[in-house]
This record gives C-alpha cells, sequence and structure tokens, in this order.
C-alpha cells in the first residue's frame, strides 16, 4: 500500500486534526477473530511497535523508504481517518495468546489513476520477526470474507512491485489471479525507476464469477 502510505504522509495528520476539531466520532471497525489472530481497531499502544516496523528497512524493501516516526503516526492518523470516513480501512493485527501488535490488513480506495481503477485494495504489512507464519494468509483471507459478506464488495484488487516475491504468494495464497497484460507504472512513482512498474492481482467474489 504504498501509495496509499504516501498519501497518508501528506495529509493524515491533517485530516485528522480535522476529525477531532469536527467532534466527528471514531467508527472503530467490527473486531474478527480467526483460528490465531484477532484483527481489531487500532489502540495508542500500537503506535510504537507500527513505527518500528515502518522503520525497518528489511520491511520497507519494497515501498520507497522506511518511514520516521513522525510520517508513521501520520499514517496511523490517516487510517483511523479512513474508517470514519469509508467505513472501511486497515485492522490492527494482534496473535492471540501473543504479541499485541504484528501488523496490519485491510482495504483501501486508492486514488490514483489507473486502467483498472476505481478499485478496492486489500493490503498488509506485518513486523519481519512475524514473518513465515502463515499470518499475512489467514489474515488476508479473514479479510476478503469481510470484504465480500460484510462490506459486499463485487472485486478486490493487490499490486506491488514484480520482485516483492513474498507479497505476491500472499494474493495467489488467497485466491487471486494475476494477468500480465494487467501490470502497469504507478503513477505516483513515475521518477522510481525501481518502484515504477507494478503486478496487479484480482479476486472476484464468487457469486458474481458464477452471473448472480
Amino acid at each position: 500500500m504504498a501509495s496509499s502510505e504516501t498519501a497518508a504522509t501528506e495529509a493524515g495528520r491533517a485530516a485528522n486534526d480535522r476529525r477531532r476539531l469536527s467532534g466527528a466520532p471514531y467508527r472503530a471497525p467490527v473486531e474478527r477473530h480467526t483460528p490465531r489472530l484477532i484483527l481489531r481497531h487500532w489502540r495508542q499502544s500500537d503506535r510504537t511497535p507500527f513505527a518500528e516496523m515502518n522503520a525497518d528497512p528489511v520491511v520497507m524493501e519494497h515501498y520507497p523508504r522506511p518511514l520516521t516516526a513522525e510520517e508513521s503516526d501520520a499514517f496511523a492518523d490517516w487510517i483511523e481517518e479512513r474508517w470514519v470516513d469509508d467505513g472501511l480501512g486497515l485492522f490492527a493485527v494482534e496473535v492471540k495468546d501473543g504479541p499485541p501488535f504484528i501488523g496490519y490488513v485491510g482495504l483501501d480506495r486508492p486514488t490514483f489513476e489507473a486502467p483498472f481503477m476505481p478499485a478496492v485494495e486489500i493490503g498488509w504489512r506485518l513486523a519481519a520477526d512475524h514473518w513465515g507464519h502463515g499470518y499475512a494468509t489467514e489474515a488476508a483471507r479473514d479479510t476478503v470474507r469481510f470484504a465480500f459478506n460484510d462490506v459486499g464488495l463485487d472485486e478486490l484488487a493487490s499490486f506491488t512491485t514484480p520482485q516483492n516475491v513474498r507479497s505476491r504468494a500472499v494474493m495467489q495464497r488467497i485466491g487471486m489471479t494475476h494477468d500480465p497484460t494487467d501490470d502497469f507504472d504507478h503513477p505516483r512513482f513515475r521518477d522510481d525507476e525501481r518502484m515504477r512498474r507494478h503486478v496487479l492481482y484480482r479476486l472476484r467474489r464468487p457469486s458474481v464469477d458464477a452471473g448472480d
């Protein structure tokens, strides 16, 4: 979700300030449970591990760069704002009887121009210490159920750089498909040769595929 993150660092803090000044309530997402995880609203205590994750060059290898603490907080502000404005967004991920925060998973509506837009993106980011346990796939599968059954979406998209094999593997495990003709140059990274090219994966709600 590099594009969302870029927008967040530019506007997240200002948007959250507007929410606080207007008195608009924070509409927390419904808490969701998988066999090993809790997908929940964000807490103030999440901010420190979130900033540590976003500053880790290993985690951020396929993003433009690691985030400063201020940028990470702006991103967290933006996440809360998205739940208020749109009724969907990114869940904080907690391990049952384990670490209280390991990253995020959820939905976003990207705002850049591309041939496949408008679309709703599914995305995730976990701290490196929690890679290799299947947590991203488990959380993403439940987010797919949330998107189709609760939100009522017909299709999800996900995109990343071609070399991000870990995220692409999660996309494939949750049933998303890749058509090379859908790949695109991300307009927010025109001048960044490493980040410019993106692969696009899609997943349609089964009933839509069946013609319902």
